[in-house]
């Protein structure tokens, strides 16, 4: 049996000249397929229903929605009847729904069952998804510590048996009206009909009020503790590129539910925009609508997941050429594609001066010498950057510069009556040697969440010294190993992604059983499996069962927890470790992460670029989790070696990288260059005279000017520790401070200049190297030359030139 719908019941002829008008501009484009989502369709019940969209490519990358214009034929079992873009059951069987389009076509397979069976309203699968969908048990409203107006509901329904007991045994007869429902306080405030502080939430003729009323005629009922839980949730379409401001496209939610249902719950989910100024989403329907040129991830929350959906708006009609550059690696391949979609051009390869300056100070924290400078520049090796690359890998700077951002994920600091100096300077040195050794990362992280013995013998153990608070280590590990922010789940769910209150105490519950001893040196303590101790889950009251975040549960009797939760961490089984680390690599080279910031990983946080974040994982876990080999592959692409100069097309791109960013340097590696350049030395709590900055083992020891530039105390894992913000602090103690002004008449660079009397455009041309590693140009030593005018102070003038040059953005910046 063939039964042929169209999409819309409007007037036909209305209807005819509205297609005909659509199929004439899509015309203009070469159409390469049409997609029908979801894939699938499973009704059951006469209550389900599933709404389809259609969406059209195009071969230049333009996608349409075309529900509207499409033409829907049903073969097989009529079991469904088509409302607009709307299937509900009709009878049980199944059949194929084929869209056909302006000469294109696609299927998917229906399926019904139950079709004559009503389904009785549940609390948990309907019920509680109205107070998230309608905003009653967010933070703002019932969902308060307190609760609001005397009625509290657990945030975001992280609780649902508590909702249902103050639903319905609180104030009894007030909340719920057994004998008329429609006339219960929760419905009548829902709906406005009493005053209600948070307004009108539905109206009657909504499903929500339905809902609400049937759960209510059925007395209330509490579900069943087998009741199926929704265990994934999609939606559709997951990428769509608009044309043009005004442009839509309807979105459609699916939840799966561990019995193998499936569910349309697009009218139930929550709508957000992560950028409203390029797409918008209406709240109610699910409609994204296109605004102004750029990326929007559109997320959709439904029980406790959230998924999202990439949007990219152009402009009407933009014209478009795309680049012809070649290139370089997997990389450059990766980003151009993301850039092709953007309609962005990237920014020209920089010189060699640029680049030289900048790979000094992202390798190694100083800048090149005036000798290292010169022999680069005039190197004619095509290949001298890549062999520039290899040579500072295997420099010791390289490995203290790495060892020090270690450091601060690690929270090497020493803690009074707790960890000792000497704790501290053991655990960096420890740290240090794997580093330098090039140890497989995670060999390195599992030898670190393992560790037991002295903190003195075995230095890694200072990890469960640094935080000894059960919640804080596993809080830790997941942002610092996994780049995830759990906290907020220690209260309840997370409102803006996957994890749930069960989620983090079973995954602390790997930290429960750490024992800590004094040894006989009071400074030393001994960290061991004790063998017993449990985390106590603070709604249910039971003992939290290990459990992988975002995994499964292993078998961890007899066993050292720790020894069992680092085995899965370090490890392929767990996609977050790998793009974790090359996420965090990544923001080294770039000043920006593809997931930024680098340790808030989360749905409603997406990649820019997932599949080159993808791929960067997956090459680096190849490796064996070589960081160098990764490093060297990032710094080789065309992509690191852009220029920050942006073209016509890029002007507005912060996030896709197509064009370098201008750093300001972090706050050790500039004192170290400013040191470096001035000839001076500084001297350190427990490290010889002339030792670097970032050489520093304790994040407790710093100076004033370490201070106002922003270096990471370590008192948290959090990146936002680090402030590389330029303030007005900083720019008067540049200005006034003793630090440049000091160093400038200690490093006696000046005097050598006007003992030896060079002239003035070679004094110039030295500082300018030795600061910018770059030549001065025609017109900078034009105005310079004055001020070595015959009657002038020659040592003045130096100094004055070398104090500009310091105070000056190109240096403060690496670019």
């Amino acid at each position: 049996m063939s039964l042929i719908l169209r999409s819309s019941c409007a007037v036909a002829c209305l209807g005819i000249l509205f297609s005909c008008l659509s199929v004439g501009i899509a015309a203009e484009r070469s159409l390469v397929k049409i997609a029908v989502y979801p894939p699938q369709v499973k009704l059951k019940t006469a209550k389900d229903l599933q709404t389809i969209v259609v969406q059209a490519f195009y071969a230049d990358g333009i996608t349409e929605d075309i529900t509207s214009q499409t033409e829907f034929r049903l073969e097989g079992t009529p079991c469904v009847r088509i409302e607009g873009n709307v299937l509900r059951p009709q009878q049980d069987g199944e059949a194929k729904l084929t869209c056909n389009f302006s000469g294109q076509s696609a299927s998917i397979p229906v399926n019904v069952v139950a079709a004559a069976e009503p389904r009785p309203v549940s609390f948990k699968l309907d019920v509680m998804p109205v107070f998230m969908r309608t905003g009653c048990n967010t933070g703002s409203c019932h969902g308060a510590a307190r609760g609001k107006d005397g009625f509290n509901l657990s945030l975001f329904g992280f609780d649902p048996d508590g909702d249902h007991y103050r639903i319905t045994r609180e104030q009894l007869g007030r909340r719920i009206n057994l004998a008329v429902p429609a006339a219960s306080m929760l419905i009548e405030k829902g709906v406005g009909k009493v005053p209600h502080t948070g307004g009108k939430c539905f109206d009657v003729d909504s499903v929500y009020f339905k809902d609400l009323v049937e759960w209510v005629e059925n007395k209330c009922p509490q579900d069943p503790k087998d009741i199926p839980y929704c265990d994934s949730l999609a939606v559709y379409p997951v990428q769509s590129v608009l044309d043009g401001a005004g442009t839509t496209q309807q979105l459609t939610v699916l939840a799966h539910y561990s019995d193998g249902t499936e569910r349309d719950v697009t009218h139930l989910a929550l709508f957000q925009s992560s950028n409203d100024n390029s797409a918008t989403v209406d709240k109610t329907t699910g409609a994204v609508t296109a605004a102004n040129r750029g990326e929007a991830f559109i997320m959709a929350r439904f029980a406790t997941h959230t998924v999202g959906a990439q949007f990219i708006v152009l402009p009407k009609g933009l014209v478009y050429e795309p680049s012809t550059e070649k290139p370089v690696n997997y990389v450059d391949e990766l980003v151009l594609d993301k850039l092709k979609k953007l309609r962005l051009n990237p920014s020209e390869v920089c010189s060699d001066e640029v680049f030289v300056r900048r790979i000094y100070i992202d390798m190694i924290g100083l800048v090149p010498s005036a000798e290292e400078y010169e022999q680069f520049v005039a190197d004619p090796d095509p290949e001298k950057r890549a062999k520039l690359i290899d040579r500072l890998l295997e420099r010791k700077e390289f490995t203290e510069m790495w060892v020090s951002k270690w450091a601060e994920w690690l929270m090497m600091r020493s803690v009074a009556n707790r960890v000792s100096y000497k704790s501290v300077l053991l655990y960096y040195n420890w740290l240090a040697e794997r580093i330098a050794d090039n140890v497989p990362l995670d060999q390195l992280v599992q030898e670190l969440l393992t560790s037991n013995g002295g903190t003195f013998s075995e230095p890694a153990t200072n990890y469960y010294e640094v935080e000894r608070d059960t919640l804080k280590v596993a809080e830790n590990v997941a942002q610092t190993f996994m780049g995830m922010q759990i906290q907020c789940a220690q209260c309840h769910n997370h409102p803006f992604d996957r994890w749930t209150q069960n989620d983090y105490y079973n995954f602390a519950a790997f930290f429960s059983q750490i024992g800590r001893k004094q040894a006989e040196d009071v400074r030393e303590s001994i960290i061991f499996n004790s063998g017993g101790g449990e985390v106590r889950h603070p709604v249910t009251g039971q003992n939290a069962v290990p459990v992988f975040l975002g995994g499964a549960q292993p078998d961890v009797r007899g066993q050292d927890r720790r020894k069992v939760m680092a085995k899965w961490l370090a490890s392929p089984e767990n996609p977050f470790f790998a793009e974790n680390f090359v996420n965090r690599i990544w923001h080294h080279y770039f000043g920006i992460g593809i997931v930024d910031p680098v340790d808030d990983v989360r749905v409603s946080n997406p990649a820019t670029n997932p599949e080159l974040l993808k791929e960067l994982a997956r090459r680096f876990t190849e490796s064996g989790y070589d960081y160098r080999q990764l490093i060297r592959e990032i710094c080789n692409s065309n992509t690191y070696q852009r220029t920050t100069v942006r073209n016509e097309s890029n002007t507005t791109d912060e996030t896709n990288f197509s064009h370098q960013s201008a750093r300001r340097i972090k706050a050790e590696s500039l004192l170290d260059i400013i040191s470096q350049v001035t000839s001076t030395k500084d001297k350190f709590r427990g490290l010889p005279l002339g030792a670097r900055a970032v050489q520093i083992a304790d994040g407790a020891t710093s100076n004033y000017f370490l201070t106002t530039f922003g270096r990471a105390t370590r008192e948290t894992v959090c990146a936002c520790e680090v402030k590389m913000e330029p303030s007005l602090s900083q720019a008067l103690h540049l200005l006034n401070g003793d630090t440049v002004n000091t160093k400038i008449r200690q490093g006696g660079l000046v005097k050598q200049f006007a003992d030896a009397k060079l002239p003035a455009d070679e004094v110039i041309s030295r500082l300018y190297i030795s600061c910018l590693s770059r030549r001065p140009t025609e017109a900078e030593l034009t105005k310079l030359r004055p001020l070595f005018a015959e009657g002038n102070d020659y040592s003045q003038a130096c100094e004055d030139i070398f104090w500009a040059l310091l105070n000056s953005r190109e240096f403060l910046f690496n670019h």
